[in-house]
């Protein structure tokens, strides 16, 4: 073990970021109190991940464009004009970020923030779409370039928990407790503005420098700020949206609109003044929908819990993006397919096995469009939902031809991927 209590089969990208057990981390800390971890208590640094090359490289040569740059000055976001320009010829888009702009405001005290990065640097793609697997909710990635001394932002609070993994230089943090705990996504730190600015004048849960490879977990809610020392700090902050209790509510509400007796309009006449009526007609209606959730569908159709869990996974499948796939070596790569080629579902895909449009077929249903095959490739896809790496030849069910042809299909389709 690498830390203790830490195993060979933990989750890995989680596991690199704690020096407890996922177990631990789960038990003791997830969603209920931060975690602070210095660098030399956990299995290894974070250079393959990001840099401050990489930084000069999204500014330099990325062209990237706003919302996946932004910068503050002592809490206050600039106007995207200070640190932007068009690309010149062939590229007159006004919303480009300049490095002339940039090292302008910069040097003026300003901190750089990089947006979204789960999308526009490689690496931090990859390992993002690892640890949502292994946490099971979705994830982004900013990084936060900040001068030397500079204050970021203001004490303020996320709606959803953070890693911080500090990259360069050092940075002072201050974290206190939350004022309104475990908020949602509609519940921003600017409704409780004062409470945060009191509570930000206490004693800080923690205070502590932090130092390049050091991590941070912090749940959504804990009031935090920071300040740079001595010379630039870059830190990662991967934000995890979390799904709630709420969330899952607000599905099985939704799903309830298929219940004609929670449709049925309220008495003529009804007093929504008065607390006893309102009362009554809650725990009526509470009553009813206890009844939907629970009754036995009609044949064919979902169960409640069967069509909530579908509402959710489209939520998480909305938030997130599939292994990235590139068009021109796809192609290729279909044409060149032989019976040894060796295939795998694409990560994240989000496919599901479904019943074909006729009684002959079967389908995968994916996010954006549904493939179908011939009945006999049922076990061909079952065998490659499980996720495992197979050869194109020998696929479940099938003989060698059959199973190549199946195995080219779906790589054009952008379901299996070449390993």
């Amino acid at each position: 073990m690498t830390s203790e209590g830490r195993g060979a089969s933990d989750p890995p990208a989680l596991a690199r970021l704690l020096s407890v057990s996922p177990d631990a981390f789960a038990a003791d800390y997830w969603d209920q109190k931060p975690l602070f971890t210095r660098a030399a208590t956990l299995p290894g640094r974070f250079d393959d991940l990001f840099t401050a090359d990489a930084v000069d490289e999204l500014v330099t040569h990325r062209g990237l464009r706003t919302p996946f740059v932004r910068m503050a000055r002592e809490g206050v976001v600039l106007d995207a004009g200070r640190f932007t320009a068009p690309g010149g010829l062939g590229a007159e888009i006004a919303d480009q970020v300049s490095a002339d702009k940039v090292l302008d405001e910069f040097t003026g005290g300003a901190t750089l923030v990089l947006q979204g990065l789960h999308r526009t640097w490689p690496p931090l793609a990859e390992f993002t779409r690892q640890l949502m697997s292994d946490l099971g909710h979705p994830a982004q990635v900013n990084a936060y370039v900040t001068p030397a001394s500079e204050r970021g932002f203001d004490p303020h609070y996320d709606v959803h928990d953070v890693f911080v993994l500090q990259i360069a230089g050092e940075k002072r943090w201050r974290i206190h407790p939350p004022v309104h705990p475990r908020p949602l996504r509609a519940q921003p730190w600017t409704d409780h503005r004062r409470a945060v600015e009191l509570q930000a004048q206490n004693e800080p849960a923690i205070d502590e420098v932090f130092r390049p490879n050091d991590v941070l977990y912090l749940p959504r809610g804990w009031i935090h700020s920071a300040t740079a020392l001595g010379g630039t700090s870059i830190h990662l902050t991967i934000g995890v949206a979390a799904l709630t209790r709420h969330d899952v509510l607000h599905e099985a509400i939704a799903h309830a609109a298929a219940s004609e007796s929670l449709r049925a309009a309220l008495p003529l006449g009804i007093d929504l003044t008065d607390a006893a009526t309102v009362g009554a007609l809650l725990a009526d209606t509470v009553d009813d929908f206890a009844r939907f959730t629970g009754a036995e569908p009609a044949p064919a159709e979902p169960t409640p819990a069967q069509a909530v869990s579908a509402r959710l996974a489209r939520r998480v499948r909305a938030s997130t993006r599939a292994e990235p796939i590139a068009p021109l070596a796809t192609t290729a790569a279909a044409t060149a397919l032989h019976e040894a080629t060796t295939v795998s579902l694409r990560r994240g895909l989000g496919a599901r096995f479904g019943p074909g449009p006729n009684p002959g077929d079967v389908s995968l249903v994916l996010p954006d469009k549904t493939v179908t095959l011939p009945a006999e490739a049922a076990d061909a896809l079952t065998q490659i939902l499980t996720g495992h790496t197979v050869q194109a030849g020998d696929l479940a069910g099938l003989d060698a031809a059959s199973s190549l042809v199946v195995a080219r299909r779906l790589v054009r389709e952008g379901v299996l991927v070449v390993r």
